[in-house]
Order: structure tokens, then sequence, then C-alpha cells
């Protein structure tokens, strides 16, 4: 799973790392983000554009918004199955910027966290769906979720899932909603190569954020 990430980078930095040419967010850097906050989304509509979104997806056809607080994540391996899922990964797929993110190893006094990234320490996107719900006060909530896929090797050691890290070569596929080609956006739901990455303990601060 993938319940707390970090995003600190300079805001120009994402713009140029992923070509945005539009920036229609309040970008705020966060060292903690977590499910139920807006984040920044990166979606293609003629042009990259910059978004933010509420963590937790909401479908459509929703009755009770609260359905998002469990939508954080959607797996990999039933993301053409699911309905709350189905439709935006053929249609409304965004990747989710990021510096880092925090996976929790159990043990006997409970979880120990640890924090990946790149080793390039460059900002990376995870796949993302979203989705746009209608209150019944008719006002438009935008929210996403985070697409997770089996650890690769070095995540394996703490957990038993990982964020879906999109290749920087595979972003512009990804985001493209005119790739209705079911086969080629499947292909990129894989584990990030571990060769890739780095793992680091993490130290808590008073049991509230996270410090690495």
């Amino acid at each position: 799973m993938c319940g707390r990430f970090v995003l600190l980078t300079d805001l120009s930095v994402i713009v140029e790392s992923f070509d945005i040419r539009d920036i229609a967010c309040d970008y705020k850097p966060n060292d903690n983000i977590s499910p139920g906050q807006r984040i920044a989304a990166v979606i293609h509509d003629g042009r990259n554009r910059l978004v933010s979104y509420r963590w937790g997806l909401i479908p459509p056809w929703a009755k009770d918004p609260s359905i998002g607080n469990r939508m954080f994540n959607a797996r990999a391996e039933t993301i053409t199955e699911k309905p709350s899922f189905k439709n935006a990964f053929q249609k409304r797929r965004c990747l989710i910027p990021a510096d880092g993110f925090f996976e929790w190893q159990k043990g006997e006094k409970g979880g120990k966290p640890f924090r990946f990234a790149l080793k390039s320490g460059l900002p990376f996107g995870f796949a993302g769906l979203y989705e746009t719900w209608m209150s019944p006060d008719k006002e438009p909530v935008s929210t996403c979720t985070i697409i997770t896929t089996e650890p690769n090797e070095l995540i394996r050691f703490v957990h038993d899932r990982m964020p879906v890290i999109v290749p920087k070569e595979m972003e512009a596929a990804w985001i493209d909603p005119a790739n209705r080609n079911r086969e080629g956006p499947l292909s990129m739901l894989k584990p990030y190569p571990a060769v890739e990455m780095l793992m680091s303990a993490v130290i808590e601060n008073g049991g509230q954020d996270i410090r690495v």
C-alpha cells in the first residue's frame, strides 16, 4: 500500500520535470502527506496541467463521499475489474509527483517506518487515477488514488506492496487520455527497479510528523 509520501521539491523543478504548461493549484511542499489531504497531480487535457485533488477516490456513482476514505490505493492486479477504478483507468489517468514514500515494517512493538526514494534524488510520478464526484449541493469534488503493485526486491524487506512509479519515458503515454489501448497502460504497472532506489530508516518525532 501507499499511505504516506513526501514532496518538498521546489515548484520550478516540478514544472520542468513534468513539462507543466499550466498551474491550477496552490502548491505547498509537505513532508508528511496522508490520505484525505489535497495533493498535486499532473493531468493532460491538451497540455500538461498541475492540479489539486483530494487523496481518496470517490467514484461518480457513490452515494456517500466517505467511500473515499478507503479508496486512497488501487491494486494494479484488479484495476480493470473493480467498478470504482475501471472507467478512470481507461480515461482519467494522472501522475502524482513525489520525492519519496513511506512503508511500515510490522514487528512485535508495532510498525517500523522506512523511507524510499530514487538514487537520483529527483522527483518522480506515482501512477494515479482521478474522478469528479458531484455533491448533493451540485458542487464538484475532484479526487484521486495511487495505484499499487507487488514490491521490488528492496521494498519486499519491509512490505508486500509498493506504489507504482511511472518511468520518466512512459509518463506522457500514461496521462494521455487518447491512449485507450488497455494493454499499454497495464504494462506500466510494474515494480520500479530496486537498483534505482534507496531505503533509509525513519526517526519519528514525538509520534507525529515523520522525519528522515
